[in-house]
Parts: structure tokens; sequence; C-alpha cells
């Protein structure tokens, strides 16, 4: 085995906590009762002894090795052993642990746990009452699922290799030894080694450019849970956006990620209207290689974008300001477990909507509500009627099953069914006191159906029953008194396909956005001729239209209908693309009209280009 000189810097770092913000001067609800309450976490996904022993600060040490596709690292976890335990025990997954020291100076005993294919391997590890400090030596493996290693050939320049990781739900523990759950935050430095012709980049304080050593040096002040954990290498350029903000990517794709990102710093300037202070110091996006697997990834300080929003006319921006709307909703405060869900993503589409309606007005956030109503209800009908509760029933499955359109826009119309119920003002003053009384702390389900009762319902049984709480968190489906988007624009468009003539939609698509033509493909009906959809592609070019959400709309059409002509784009652009959004419908259409055969073809040389996340979820449909 290579040997490699891991740094033995001793920082001596004590946990410190962001102090809370002071107080607004004055507030509509007495939010005593909030303050005062503690939640305790419980998480049946990870291995960790967080009840007895507490990670307050990491200090990483790492050596990227692209040659091997292995990090050596050492973790540095400065602890605090609330109950005199004998043992920390840590979440891994395929960590080859090589040696594990106590304050820096004294080898411990530790061994592995029984090995779970959900859950990993337990690392325990024998500490002392009074022991402070916990340093685990080991080396990732080629294979772990947070971490894409990527050739040059699979990147925009196709100059230099490229890594990202991709933490979320329970990935982090496959490069990190941690507990791996959103319930426990940490502080963490680190310093990382890389070649010398990349850029490193974390979810923390970064460079603006490259040094000449291949050293860098990374600090996060707030505390995070591991699954907001990030890292990022590449052949990468920077440009300032605003006072606060900027964009990195591949030099080629600098420019037309700056021009698509460019009204970023007005979104921050309306989220903090909103709800309060950016409490992150800076916000950065890097848009990745097309391998990342989500739309987008809301690292603290350095979002993960896909450069699929890359369309030119900044019409797939709201995916930045959903991502920018983590920085309150998910960062700031956190669900305590993948059960809650929903109160990470829930409120994170609400608030992106109000963004959007702030800059572009209400017709044209009531159009992005209205998408994502319509691929609601379609879910509805084809998951388990147990997934489509809000409070999610994960225990013995992977979280990332509660992935899908309940938690995101059910959580949004409940957000939205309060909002119109009580009022927008009085909902307003709610949440921004929610963001800052609970902000670096957690929250569970429960706890916020009695912030509800305690700040807003407060006795009144009318309201009560208006709001219907426990039938939109414990129920399934949507309740039928659900708010429904309503565009006057997607109206106009609705009866023009009731008899569509192509030249009429020639003449009033001019001022189309993406979003209506998104809605037109979606309204056609789902069974038409070839030379229908022909017609249709030769007006409008959708197989070869360079907006992603276009193509995707289009392609699921030409599937179900065997529009062979667009076969040949359906295929690149499956081989190119991995965002998972995509990818699963895509291949599922194909499995329902017999053409199987076909999606094994083209996954066969595509899944090499695809994430763990990806290629998980394509492995299963597909096996």
């Amino acid at each position: 085995m290579r040997r490699y000189y891991l740094f033995a810097l001793v920082l001596g770092l004590c946990f410190s906590c962001e102090t809370e913000s002071k107080q607004q001067e004055e507030k509509q609800y007495d939010f005593t009762t909030m303050e005062a309450k503690n939640i305790e976490i419980v998480d049946s996904h990870s291995n960790g002894n967080f009840q007895d022993v507490a990670l307050r600060h990491l200090h990483w040490e790492a050596d990227v090795n692209f040659n091997e596709q292995v990090i050596y690292a050492t973790a540095h976890w400065d602890i605090e052993n609330k109950t005199d335990a004998s043992k920390l025990v840590l979440d891994t997954r395929g960590l080859d642990v090589l040696s594990v020291r106590l304050d820096n100076a004294t080898d411990t005993q530790f061994s592995l746990g029984e090995t779970t294919e959900l859950l990993g391997t337990p690392l325990q590890i024998d500490i002392q009452k009074d022991t402070k400090k916990v340093s685990i030596t080991y080396k990732t493996s080629p294979s772990a699922e947070a971490i894409q290693w990527l050739t040059p050939q699979q990147t925009a320049d196709k100059k230099q290799p490229f890594l990202f990781t991709q933490s979320q739900a329970i990935l982090a523990r496959s490069w990190l030894p941690c507990m791996d759950g959103p319930g426990v935050r940490f502080t963490y430095t680190a310093d990382v080694k890389v070649p010398s012709d990349l850029l490193a980049l974390m979810s923390a304080k970064n460079p603006k450019q490259k040094t000449d050593s291949g050293q860098y040096n990374f600090k996060m002040k707030q505390p995070i849970p591991s699954y907001l954990m990030a890292l990022s290498v590449g052949d990468l350029v920077y440009k300032q956006l605003g006072d606060v903000s900027g964009v990195y990517a591949e030099p080629s794709v600098i420019n037309a990620a700056a021009a698509e990102f460019e009204d970023l710093p007005k979104m921050i300037d309306v989220a903090e209207e909103l709800y309060g202070a950016y409490r992150w110091d800076e916000y950065d996006i890097i848009v990745l290689p097309p391998s990342f697997p989500f739309g987008g990834m809301e690292n603290p300080r350095l979002t993960f974008a896909t450069p699929t929003i890359l369309a030119g006319d900044k019409s797939l921006t709201s995916l930045v300001a959903h991502e920018l709307a983590h920085s309150w909703s998910g960062n700031l405060v956190t669900n305590s477990n993948w059960n809650d869900f929903w109160l990470n993503e829930g409120f994170t589409v609400y608030f992106e909507q109000r963004i959007m309606e702030e800059l572009y007005g209400r017709d044209y956030s009531e159009m992005l509500a209205s998408l994502s109503y319509e691929g609601l209800k379609s879910d509805i009908t084809e998951l388990d009627e147990k997934d489509t509760h809000l409070h999610l029933a994960l225990e013995n499955r992977n979280p990332d099953d509660g992935m899908t359109s309940i938690a995101y826009d059910k959580g949004y119309l409940f957000l939205r069914h309060i909002e119109e119920s009580i009022g927008r003002e009085k909902f307003d003053d709610f949440l921004k006191n929610y963001f800052e009384n609970y902000g670096f702390k957690v929250m569970d389900t429960k706890s916020f159906i009695e912030l509800l009762n305690d700040e807003i319902i407060q006795g009144d049984e009318q309201l009560e029953q208006t709001l219907n709480v426990e039938e939109w968190i414990y129920g399934p489906g949507l309740p039928k008194d659900h708010p429904v988007p309503t565009s006057t624009k997607f109206a106009e468009i609705d009866e023009l396909v009731t008899d569509v003539d192509i030249k009429q939609v020639q003449t009033k698509s001019k001022e189309w956005s993406s979003h209506e033509w998104q809605h037109f493909i979606e309204s056609l009906p789902r069974s038409i001729s070839k030379e229908e959809m022909k017609a249709f592609d030769e007006a409008f070019g959708f197989t070869n239209s360079g907006n992603s959400e276009i193509q995707f709309d289009w392609y699921e059409l030409a599937i179900e209908n065997n529009y062979e002509e667009a076969y040949p784009a359906i295929e690149e652009f499956l081989i190119n693309v991995g965002r998972r959004k995509f990818l699963t419908p895509l291949y599922k259409k194909m499995i329902q009209t017999d053409q199987t055969d076909w999606a094994k073809e083209i996954y066969e040389k595509a899944r090499p280009n695809y994430h763990s996340v990806s290629y998980n979820t394509i492995d299963a449909l597909l096996n």
C-alpha cells in the first residue's frame, strides 16, 4: 500500500455555536413556549450512540488520490462524554479504519460491528469518561456511495478529472466516520490536499482560486449535520455575482452560469426581507458535471447544482430559489430524523414560491405551483398509501424512499393552507420567529403540531377544524379542502389543447415561457399518432430543445407513443444526464411500454456516468 503522510496538527478547538441573533423588537406572538421545547432525537437510521456521546467539532485531514480513487484521511472528533460512556459508536460504510487514538496520543481498541445493507457498519471505539478527542485514521473505498469520481471525458471541458460528494440522506458515513443523522450537528475545519492543477471546495468558507501547492484549508463555524458535509474537486473558476454571492464552474461553463444566476443577489435580499437574516455569511453555487443526481443540494455556503438548469433564459432558476430557501428551512431548522423530512422540504418549497412571487409576480409563481401540483396528483396515484402521509414511516427502509413529491409539494400545500386560513401577514410573523428561535436546532412533527396549537390555534376550535392538521400530516393523499394553484396562462393553454391547431399555437406561443411549454406538452393527449408527434416536433423543435424540462416531458410522450425519431436524442439524454428526477420516469416509461430491452441497452452505456443515488434506483427498476 502506498504510504501517505497525514498531518497531525492539534487544533484544540472547542465547540462554538454561533450565538443566537438578537430578538426582534416586537413579536406578534409570545414564543417563550417555542424556545423552551426540548426535542429528543430518535433516529433509526444511525448506529451512533448520540444520547451518550456528543460530537462537537471535527478537524478533517485528507489527501484526495484520483489515481486510486480513494481519500486517505484522519477525522479528529472533539467529543463530550455526557454519560461517562465507555464506548463511542460511529456510522461507517466501506471505510478501511487503520488506527484510532484518544486525545492525540493514546492508541485505543476499536471494533467493527455487524454490517447491514441499510445502515453500514458501526465503528465501536473504547473511550474513557474524560476523553476529549478521538482521532480516526482511515481510507475510503473506490466504491464509496457518496463519492463520484469522474474522468476528464465526463466533465464539460474534458481536460481534468472531477470529484464530488452527495451525502444526503445517509451516505456521509461512506467517506467520514460520523453520527450520520440530521439531528446531530457539529462545526468543522479541514486541511485537504488535491492535485495542484485542481481546486477543492467544501460546504465551508471557500477559496476563490487555485493554490500552487494543491493544499486547501476550510472552516465551517456554524454547526451542521453530516448530510450537509460536502467536498468537490475539479478544474473550477469563480465569478462573483453580489456582495456575498458568486458561482463556481468549469471554465467553459462559467459565463453561462453567471448569466443564468445573475438574479441571485436579488433572491437573497428577498429571502432576508421575508424571514430574517441570512446566517451563513456567504452563498455560492457550484455547477457540477451532468452526472449529479439531483437538481440541487443545499450544502451550506455552497449549493451544488445540476447543469440541466442552465436553460439560457433563467426559466429554471426556481431551483436556485429552492436551494437558497434551504438556508433557513433544513439547514437552519433541521428535521430531527428522516420521518420528518417534510419539515425540511415542504417549508422550502413554500419559501421558494414566495421568493419567486416577489421577484416575478404571482402568476409566474402559480405556474410553478401548478406544474408541481399536477406531478403531486400523479405521484399520489402511484405511491403506497402509507407513503402519501407527510409524517413518514421509514424504519428499516432507505430514507431515499421518502424523497418524493409528498414531502415537497404536499408539504407546501399544507403550509399554503395554513397561510390562506389565518392570513399571510400572521403566518409570515410565525415563520420569521420560527426560524429565529430554532436556528441551528432541530424540529420534529410532534413538536411542530404543538407549536401550531400554542402559537396559532390557541384554543380556537373553529380554526382547529379549518386547519385540519391531523389529516394533513397523518392522513393519506390530499384533504378535500386543499389549495389548488391556478394559472390564467395555463387556462388559456388548456383551451388550445382541446382542439390543437398548430398554426394557432405558433401564433399564441411567441411569448410563452418554458413553463407554458411544459404545461402544453403535459396537457396533450397521452395517446397520439406518430404523424401528430412529428408535426409538433417540426413546428416546435421539442426533441432538440435546449431546455431539460421540456425535453423530459417530450421524451416521456415520445416513449409512450413509439415516436422513434426522438429515440437517438432520448438515448443521448439518458447517457449524459444523471439527474434522478429525469431518469426514473423515463426508464419506468420504457418498462411500461414493453421496451425494457432498449432500456437495458441504454443503461449499460449510461450506468458508469451515474452517481450511486441514481444507479441504485435504476438498478432496482431494471433488475
